[in-house]
Formats: C-alpha cells, sequence, structure tokens
C-alpha cells in the first residue's frame, strides 16, 4: 500500500507533479473516473499500474455529458471512500478539480463529434458524446498521460476516445480493459446502487440474454431474428425499455447487413429497469464453415 498518495485539486500542482515525475523518467497511466468507484475502476487502476511506472486517476462528476433529467445532481459523490479505495491500490495521484475549474464562467468551446460516436447511444442521448469528448480532452491535457484507460463497457464510448485522440494527434495510447462483472454476470457499474434486490435480480438477466443471443448468431441464426427474440425476452424478463439491440463491425462500428454473420461483430444492448438504464456488449463470433 502507498502510504504517500497525493490529492490534488489544482492544475498548476498537478502539472507540477507530472513535471517532475517526467524529470526522473517516470511514464504515467491514467484513469479518469467520475468517482462512486467500484470493483470494475479497481481493474482499470490495476491494469494502469502494469503499464506504467507512476498512476494518476481524476474524480469529476461531469455536467457536461448529462441530458436535462438526467441524475446528475443525484450521482454519488463518495470522495473520501474513493480515496481510500485508491490509496489500497497503490495510486500515486488523484485529481480532483476545484469546482469551477473545469468549465469557468468564460468557457465557450465545444467539441462535435461524427463516425463512431453516431448512432446507439447518441440516437438516446444526443449530447453525451461530445460532453466526454469535452471532458477527456481537457483532462488528457492536464494529466499528459502515456497511456490512459477505459473499460469496454462503455464501448462505443472507448472507440469514441480512440478516434479522438488519433483525430487530433494527441501522443497517447489508449488501452481498453475488459469488462468487469459480478458473479452473476451484471457489468459493474455505480449506477448499480439505485437498484432494490428486485431490480437487481432483473438486471442480472441482461448479460444472460445478451450472451444467449450471441450464441444463436454465432450458430447460424438471423441476425434480425436472433435480435427480435431478444428484445422480447429483455422485457419479459421485466426490462421496461429496451433501446437498441444492434450487431456492428468491432472497430468502426458500422452496421452489419442482416442474415447471417461472416464476419466477427459485436453485440451492444441498452435496457432500462427499475429507472436505472444500463447498458452492455459482448463479442460474437461467426458460424463455423462446414
Amino acid at each position: 500500500m502507498d502510504q504517500n498518495i497525493k490529492i490534488v485539486r489544482t492544475e498548476r500542482t498537478l502539472r507540477g507533479r507530472i513535471w517532475e515525475w517526467r524529470g526522473h523518467g517516470d511514464t504515467i497511466a491514467f484513469v479518469p473516473t467520475m468517482g462512486a468507484l467500484h470493483e470494475g475502476h479497481l481493474t482499470l487502476v490495476r491494469l494502469a499500474k502494469k503499464k506504467a511506472s507512476r498512476v494518476v486517476v481524476s474524480i469529476f462528476v461531469n455536467p457536461t455529458q448529462f441530458a436535462p433529467g438526467e441524475d446528475f445532481e443525484a450521482y454519488p459523490r463518495v470522495e473520501k471512500q474513493d480515496v481510500a479505495m485508491l490509496k489500497a491500490e497503490g495510486v500515486d495521484l488523484v485529481y480532483i478539480p476545484k469546482d469551477g475549474s473545469m468549465y469557468n464562467a468564460h468557457h465557450a468551446t465545444k467539441i462535435t463529434l461524427g463516425g463512431v460516436a453516431l448512432g446507439l447511444e447518441t440516437a438516446h442521448r444526443p449530447t453525451f458524446f461530445d460532453g466526454v469528448a469535452l471532458i477527456v480532452t481537457k483532462l488528457l491535457n492536464r494529466v499528459m498521460p502515456d497511456i490512459a484507460i477505459f473499460g469496454e463497457k462503455d464501448f462505443q464510448q472507448l472507440a469514441t476516445i480512440r478516434r479522438l485522440v488519433e483525430d487530433l494527434d494527441m501522443p497517447i495510447k489508449i488501452v481498453g480493459a475488459p469488462i468487469a462483472r459480478d458473479k452473476h454476470g451484471l457489468a459493474l457499474s455505480s449506477r448499480n446502487k439505485y437498484f432494490d434486490e428486485n431490480g437487481l435480480k432483473v438486471a442480472r438477466r441482461l448479460n444472460e440474454i445478451m450472451r444467449l443471443c450471441a450464441l444463436k448468431m454465432e450458430k447460424g441464426e438471423n441476425v434480425d431474428v436472433a435480435r427480435n427474440i431478444a428484445t422480447k425476452a429483455l422485457l419479459s424478463a421485466g426490462f421496461s425499455a429496451v433501446d437498441y439491440i444492434e450487431v456492428r463491425s468491432p472497430n468502426s462500428l458500422t452496421v452489419l447487413e442482416g442474415g447471417v454473420l461472416n464476419k466477427r461483430a459485436r453485440l451492444l444492448v441498452a435496457a432500462h429497469c427499475e429507472g436505472v438504464r444500463l447498458i452492455d456488449n459482448c463479442a460474437v463470433k461467426p458460424p463455423k464453415k462446414t
């Protein structure tokens, strides 16, 4: 355990520490978070520790990625608990920006995205990725890491950030970390805390139904048929709505033609349970040729 974890709240202090590490030849891995940390976040931290000599974690609930009516005000904020967890993992520095320092009164710049950011999440949260891109760009510019770690649970977000970094010529490697799940297969999320016992039971069916859908396609089922079956199964299981069940190219996230899969793909799902919106995804292989 690193007893010397440093909490930084100003950009100037952050840059000073980064420059100091650079002067000693250290490499830096960065894990941006919105706090309310759980085991899923800690898997990102552990991967970061394997990739670099210094690890920086940020905690900032970013207002620009929340649409009106979403849970910005209610989003859990448990700084003391978060810092204790990061200290136990041996994180070197926690960056918690002071109120108003990320977006001051004169802030007027926005980022507009296309390509992999279009469709899927954007169809239901139109401004989400623009807000994500803005805060990620600002954080990467402040931390200046060699590597940044993002989870594969937010698969479209990961693809979007990779495109952002490449398009803006940022000398940073974006690394995707496998999805962390509970023992029942539910992808870990800070919003899982909103569930009561029944809601958690229903939520855990998401991964099960998604995997069955993928298996059907891997056995040669028509893609559209498999998706329709999965949609009905989710609604029957107790989900109140299904935003999408889509099969996309794993890199470009382009829509794949219907029929039987003839190449590797990614199955992406978003559904609502007890007022909580869940997302998940998994790889899908084409049927084996006989």
